[in-house]
């Protein structure tokens, strides 16, 4: 496996108290590595941490004690140095497509004519051509995360952080966003940090899988998928991945407290 793009080193955490208690660790001496073009994903039900992992990651927290590693350095601010697409696509209602795509370009500086034409080169990859002077308005939901998702690829990161991207989708786009995703991660291989409720996709998106199984996180139970590359969503019927699932829908039944 080739080099690092992120690492976690006995990092704790904590939410600081406003009257001088002590709350309780959400993260604990946690240790875990992130390869170069790895696709892995997190997965747990809410409220085990997923989401403060992700703030740890981008610098919008940072760690009680213990160190992250970014591409095998020590960075204590993360903050515009890895890629993130959120659930909700929070794109500009008043700028275009073009003009949405182009935001992560204009605030590095780049003149506002070459940020158009970088866009403008991956519109097509993107399934995107034709739309760049429209509006998201008249745009579906699986083609705002595609705007969504090549901001952040113009970030200019080699680690992308994707919060449940396609969790609002209905079941036929979500699983077409699925498979152009996969395609688009196999053709430019960023090492992509994905956290989904859905198993299934884990599965099929994944290198590995991390599942959070406690609270506070001191450990991620790493599963590694038995599946080669490139894939296809009949894969999921083998009978490996059949197993793997229940095996990983009965870890997550018994951390959920009804």
């Amino acid at each position: 496996m080739s080099n690092s793009t992120l690492q976690f080193k006995k990092v704790s955490f904590r939410y600081e108290s406003k009257n001088n208690d002590i709350n309780p660790s959400i993260i604990e001496s946690l240790s875990f590595t992130i390869h170069s073009s790895e696709f892995v994903s997190i997965l747990g039900p809410s409220g085990s941490g997923k989401t403060t992992l992700f703030k740890l990651i981008t610098g919008l927290e940072q760690p009680s004690s213990g160190d992250i590693l970014l591409n095998g350095k020590y960075m204590k601010n993360r903050l515009g140095c890895v890629g993130y697409m959120p659930q909700k696509d929070l794109l500009l209602p008043w700028r275009t497509i073009l003009q949405n795509a182009s935001l992560p370009l204009e605030l590095r500086g780049v003149k506002k004519k070459v940020a158009y034409q970088q866009v403008i080169e991956l519109l097509e990859e993107f399934g995107l051509k034709g739309l760049e002077d429209e509006l998201p308005s008249v745009l579906s939901g699986g083609m705002k995360q595609r705007v969504s998702f090549l901001r952040s690829i113009l970030s200019g990161a080699n680690l992308l952080l994707l919060d449940e991207p396609f969790s609002s989708l209905d079941a036929i786009t979500r699983l077409s966003m699925q498979e152009w995703l996969l395609n688009l991660w196999e053709k430019r291989k960023t090492t992509v940090l994905f956290i989904t409720h859905d198993v299934d996709e884990a599965l099929f998106l994944s290198d590995r899988i991390f599942v959070l199984s406690e609270t506070p996180v001191r450990h991620l139970k790493e599963v590694p998928i038995p599946l080669r590359r490139p894939r296809g969503i009949n894969d999921l019927h083998l009978p490996e991945i059949i197993k793997l699932k229940e095996d990983l829908l009965n870890q997550l039944r018994q951390k959920v407290r009804l």
